[in-house]
This record gives C-alpha cells, sequence and structure tokens, in this order.
C-alpha cells in the first residue's frame, strides 16, 4: 500500500488544475495576506461597510496589504508559522520551534512538527492534540459559541481547524475510529462549508466502517458534491442499500462520467504510486489516485461491489 507521512493530514486540492509543481509555496503561507487585512480593518473603527470598503480600497491602491505589526507574543508566533509554511527543509522546523519558543499557544506550530518531524503515528499524535488543547487556548470559549456554522471565516480559527484534521486522520491510523469520526463532524457542525474538505475523509471513514445511515446523511447534506469521493461513494453506498438496481447503476454511471480513472485504479489494473499526489483537480487521475487510497476498503468489504463496477462498465 502506497504510504503518506504519518504525521500528515490529508491535502486536499480543489482545483481543476493537474498536480501542481513541487516548488509551488504551501498554500497556508498564503493566508498571511488574508489575516493582514483582517487585522487591518479591526484596527479601525468604521460606521459602515462602504467605509470599510473604502478605506481597504485605499490602503490596498499600492499593490500590497500593510502589514500591521503583531500586538501579542501568539501574534509574533503565528507571524513565524507563514513564514514556515512559505520556506522549505530543515528551516520549517526551525521556525515552528521558534515560534512555540514565543507563544505554546500556536496550533500551526505543532500542525508542522506533526508532520515534519514525526516518525511514528504515536508521535504526531502526540502533537496533534497538542496543538488542538493550544487552539482551544488561543481562540476561547466565546469563539466557539458566536463561531459556530461560520467558523474557517475566522482566520485566527485555522490554526485550530488544521490541528483537528491532523488529528482525526491520526486517530483513525492507530486505531481509534470512533473519535476520529466524533472530531470530524464536530469540524463540520463548526464550519459546514467545509473548506477542508473533510466531509470527504469522513464519508471514507463511514463507508468503511458500514455506517451506512450516517453515511446517507452525510451524503445528502453535501450532495452536490461534484467530487469522485461524493460520486463513487454515493454509487456504492445505493449499492448497499438497494442493490444494483437502475437507480445505483445510474448514480454509478454518473460517477464514471465524473472520474473515469477511478476503476482502473479500484480494480487493481494500475497500481496506486508509492508517493500520493498532495494536490488533485475534479475529475483527474490524480483525484482518482487519492480517492481510491481512502475509499478501496469499504469497495473490497462489500460483497458483489467490484463486480457490479466491472459489468456497468461492459455495458
Amino acid at each position: 500500500m502506497p504510504e503518506k507521512k504519518a504525521g500528515a493530514s490529508p491535502k486536499k486540492g480543489r482545483s481543476s488544475s493537474p498536480l501542481m509543481p513541487p516548488a509551488m509555496i504551501d498554500p497556508r503561507a498564503m493566508e498571511k495576506q488574508l489575516a493582514d487585512v483582517t487585522k487591518l480593518l479591526s484596527s479601525q473603527d468604521f460606521n459602515t461597510v462602504d467605509e470599510a470598503n473604502t478605506f481597504l480600497q485605499q490602503a490596498l491602491a499600492g499593490g500590497q496589504v500593510p502589514s500591521v505589526p503583531p500586538a501579542t507574543p501568539l501574534e509574533q508566533a503565528q507571524e513565524l508559522m507563514y513564514q514556515a509554511w512559505g520556506t522549505t527543509g530543515r528551516r520549517r522546523v526551525k521556525l515552528a520551534r521558534e515560534a512555540l519558543s514565543l507563544s505554546p499557544d500556536c496550533a500551526d506550530a505543532y500542525v508542522l512538527l506533526a508532520e515534519e518531524t514525526s516518525k511514528t503515528p504515536e508521535d504526531a499524535l502526540e502533537l496533534y492534540l497538542q496543538g488542538v488543547e493550544a487552539g482551544l487556548r488561543a481562540l476561547g470559549a466565546n469563539t466557539f459559541h458566536n463561531g459556530v456554522g461560520r467558523f474557517w471565516n475566522l482566520i485566527e480559527t485555522r490554526p485550530y481547524m488544521r490541528a483537528r484534521e491532523g488529528l482525526a486522520h491520526v486517530l483513525w491510523i492507530v486505531g481509534e475510529p470512533n473519535q476520529a469520526i466524533e472530531h470530524l463532524k464536530a469540524m463540520l457542525l463548526l464550519n459546514p462549508n467545509d473548506n477542508q474538505g473533510v466531509r470527504h475523509v469522513l464519508a471514507s471513514y463511514l463507508a468503511e466502517l458500514d455506517a451506512n445511515e450516517e453515511l446517507g446523511t452525510l451524503l445528502e447534506q453535501y450532495r452536490d458534491d461534484p467530487s469522485a469521493t461524493w460520486t463513487y461513494t454515493r454509487a456504492l453506498w445505493l449499492f448497499r442499500t438497494k442493490g444494483p438496481n437502475r437507480t445505483a447503476t445510474a448514480a454509478l454511471k454518473q460517477a464514471l462520467r465524473a472520474n473515469p480513472f477511478v476503476p482502473a485504479y479500484l480494480t487493481g489494473e494500475k497500481k496506486l504510486p508509492q508517493q500520493m499526489p498532495d494536490f488533485y483537480g475534479i475529475g483527474d487521475e490524480n483525484e482518482a489516485m487519492d480517492y481510491v487510497f481512502g475509499a478501496a476498503p469499504a469497495w473490497v468489504k462489500t460483497p458483489g461491489a467490484l463486480e457490479w463496477l466491472a459489468t456497468t462498465l461492459r455495458s
């Protein structure tokens, strides 16, 4: 079975582009501009939205977001983390450790260390736990109370959400599936828009555990998702709950149109690479590999599913 780094949370590309070149900057580094805009606006007192928009247009007239100096040790630590996400090699780890020396509440530092320094899943688990705890301290109870439903829109919540996603991933690896699922479900309650794509991981987990009732509810919640994860998982769910009837077969044909590369990897005609792609585009071969990496166990354990897939391909 191909490997992903033990401490790494699944990376999901949401663009329609092919595999991004290795030299491309970590997308997490790009949050700095949004953070700067947020701090800049919060430093002013506006009476209307129009006033805020006018101020922002004037501030951006020079082509760059004016940087607001960090006001707290945590903000200083997060500035270092934006630098860390934007660099490579040992410097990433060095900057993360410097960030923690400034503030032990810097969740992103634990995330990077989990990804870059973990030798075992247990190592990563401990670091992600520390990251989640750091995020809880940094955000405080009011953020969780007031931010439910729009969590990702609050830039300061993102390090916590990254740590919790990584924690769920590693809990699954170390044999704690129920805990992993509860974390992912909680994240969707906080942020139903699911900018991180954790619903895809949750769907694969529920399918593997034969949690068909919960899986059906989740599939309906995001029924307009065009991804391979959603179209193929919905087809598999229909096959499990209704058999190979017309509805299930129609759903499978829709999935085949959405991503025709999946069957070759599901049936073993093509082998998954040893190093999985970090990014994919909807409908491309990288997406197929990413889907099969997580979903193959559910297909294999469903009696008759692969045979049904093969029959549908020939029809």
